[in-house]
């Protein structure tokens, strides 16, 4: 995040980030746009890996509100550093081998979607003439260390800001909801009788030596058979605890919905993650999903987790990737559109019409997808 941060303060300090503005003008123009919005594009991400918050903020240079909001609305499509680990956890999990060419195209896709999204905004509820383009060009110039590090360290502060407390704090609610109120006696009860019966079918010596299991060891066929017995229990009950968990039983009931998209219930848990802070929701599938790993001997990335869990495939990969392009932007970043466009009305769109855009695009991959074969 910082060195990309340290990039864009290096365009726009040398002079070059407003002439990018002035090529660009008549591109965005067919669009609705202002050239100065691809300044927001850049800072919320165009350059993958930025965030959509100082973007937001880049916004206040636009003189027609108009523009202004067509910007707000649709700079939260670019790939922020947020939504970065989840298209490097899920392209490491079923694109391995045509990693470049995928990011090309999640690249290519949040920006030819944010400007068709902005065409259709100011088709339909923000029509108006569009401002002729008037800026003033600095001059081209060297820029000073000094200027680049205080640029650098402002942004880099409110990231870190975010991640120290919103971040943390969602994780950290986000646990407790996938933890209590837990399992009831009586099903706890049943999980135990079934390790007792497993036990039972073996002899106290099969039983000693996998008790005495470390990674020194080396079990018999008949312990090794054991202890995966007990591991299936272990998982099958740690599953158990998450559906009956709250987030478990909003992302079962979601699953109605959401399945349409390719997503099961543990997903559809970290994209509500996601909606407080795009960076929860790799670590809420990762608690998701190592609830059934309890081996404290086996550690496993979730890249190599996902592939075998069932439901998930490439084209579910490829409608989730999709989905957090443009689904609603995080919280922060919907505080930052309300106070730059006066309105928590346009807060609330933002969230809404940005997730049914994204769900609609998500069903559609999957869907037709499902139906070709892919």
């Amino acid at each position: 995040i910082m060195f990309m941060f340290f990039g864009i303060a290096l365009l726009e300090d040398s002079g070059y980030l407003a002439r990018v503005a002035f090529m660009l003008d008549r591109v965005f123009r067919t669009f609705g746009l202002h050239g100065s919005s691809v300044m927001s594009y850049i800072v919320s991400g165009g350059i993958a890996g930025g965030c959509a918050v100082p973007g937001v903020m880049a916004a206040r240079t636009l003189k027609s509100r108009r523009e202004r909001l067509a910007t707000l609305l649709t700079a939260p499509f670019m790939n922020c550093g947020a939504k970065l680990p989840v298209f490097a956890l899920l392209i490491a999990a079923f694109f391995a081998e045509h990693e470049a060419a995928m990011m090309l195209i999640i690249t290519l896709s949040s920006w030819l979607g944010a400007l068709l999204v902005a065409k259709l905004l100011r088709s339909t509820v923000i029509r108006g003439e569009s401002m002729p383009f008037v800026m003033e060009l600095p001059p081209y110039r060297l820029p000073t260390f000094r200027g680049l590090a205080i640029h650098t360290w402002e942004r880099t502060w409110q990231y870190i800001k975010k991640a120290g407390t919103i971040i943390l704090g969602i994780s950290v609610i986000l646990w407790a909801m996938m933890t209590f109120p837990g399992l009831p006696d009586s099903t706890l009860q049943d999980f135990e009788y079934q390790r007792i019966a497993a036990r039972a079918a073996v002899s106290t010596e099969v039983n000693r030596e996998v008790d005495r299991y470390d990674e020194t060891t080396a079990l018999s066929d008949e312990a090794h058979n054991l202890k995966e017995r007990l591991m299936a229990i272990d998982s099958r009950e740690a599953e158990a605890g998450l559906r009956n968990s709250v987030a478990g039983r909003i992302g079962i009931a979601l699953e109605g919905i959401s399945r349409w998209a390719g997503f099961d219930w543990r997903t559809n848990i970290a994209l509500v993650g996601g909606l407080a802070a795009k960076e929860v929701v790799v670590s809420t599938l990762g608690t998701a999903y190592s609830l059934g790993e309890v081996d404290p001997e086996e550690d496993r990335a979730l890249s190599e987790i996902l592939p075998g869990s069932p439901g998930w495939s490439p084209l579910a990969a490829l409608s989730l990737i999709i989905f957090t392009i443009f689904y609603a932007p995080c919280f922060v970043t919907v505080v930052m559109i309300v106070r730059e466009s006066g309105s928590w009305k346009w807060g609330f769109f933002s969230m809404v019409f940005n997730t049914l855009v994204a769900f609609i695009l998500a069903v559609a991959i999957y869907q037709i997808g499902s139906l070709i074969g892919v």
